[in-house]
């Protein structure tokens, strides 16, 4: 485990972590000492923690909170992974004035308005934009806070099988994400019937085939939005959007600014992004 601090503050860190363990290899328990969001960026891990087991993809989020104790684990993919991690001291907690049982689940299946999100603390990062880390990173603990407290729902139970096959499903539409996929392909794929794949991939992932479809091609217009001078056009359609009007009013929903400001915002146009956060309090 590769970890690297971007942030280091009294009330919010941040860190990059890389994971590169496989399938076979020694599974370790560990415990959380703060609350604490992790982003999955790439790959997908397994978590085991208080009787329940869960896989997390692109997208996916996994809850921290003091004393809990998890094993994560890379039974079902073996190129490890990639995640985001913000921890927050108990005084930030605190602050957000939420219901405490949001850091009750275990994770959260991927949410659109933290995907790109995401992707905005991603650039910042890697300098492709002129908004800091720690803003970023507040923005999306925020939003977390707001969606979990009325929308998320914690990933079902579901067998060591469905949850492989659901991961793989997963990986593969990550991989075409760019070209017309139908439910009826990805089904084929993952080798059964259109209705026991759409149970299957929800059961274990959280969301259904195409809304996570959805998910993979609004993180990458984020990305391209944040550090291409592409159009809004031409983004749509390099990331799979056939209707830009479907792509502008879908960005839209899910950053709560139109794909053009959203540029702006990434480029360090602080009254937008003070706007943004004002939404998600």
């Amino acid at each position: 485990m590769h970890r690297r601090t971007l942030v280091e503050g009294g009330s919010l860190s941040v860190y990059e972590f890389h994971c590169t363990a496989g399938p076979g290899e020694r599974a370790f328990a560990e415990m959380h000492e703060r609350h604490s969001l992790s982003y999955v960026r790439r790959g997908s891990f397994g978590c085991r923690t208080e009787g329940r087991e869960v896989e997390l993809v692109p997208g996916a989020l996994m809850i921290g909170r003091p004393g809990r104790e998890y094993t994560a684990t890379h039974e079902h993919h073996g190129c490890g992974d990639e995640c985001l991690s913000i921890k927050l001291s108990a005084a930030f907690v605190d602050l957000l004035g939420k219901n405490l049982g949001i850091w009750d689940p275990a994770a959260v299946p991927p949410l659109p308005e933290l995907t790109v999100l995401g992707e905005l603390a991603q650039a910042a990062i890697e300098g492709r934009s002129s908004v800091a880390v720690d803003e970023a990173a507040v923005m999306f603990v925020h939003r977390f806070a707001t969606l979990a407290s009325g929308e998320s729902q914690e990933l079902q139970k579901a067998t060591p099988r469905e949850r492989r096959r659901a991961v793989e499903a997963a990986l593969w539409l990550e991989e075409n994400a760019a070209a017309p996929v139908a439910l009826e392909d990805a089904a084929r794929h993952a080798a059964l019937s259109p209705y026991h794949f759409l149970r299957t991939f929800r059961k274990a992932i959280g969301v259904t085939p195409h809304q996570y479809l959805v998910r993979v091609r609004l993180a990458r217009a984020a990305k391209l939005l944040a550090q291409e001078n592409l159009s809004v056009t031409d983004v749509a359609l390099e990331c799979g959007f056939a209707d830009l009007s479907n792509f502008v009013r879908t960005f839209g929903r899910a950053a709560g600014v139109s794909p053009k400001r959203f540029r702006k915002a990434a480029r360090g146009e602080r009254k937008i992004l003070q706007e943004r956060l004002a939404t998600a309090v």
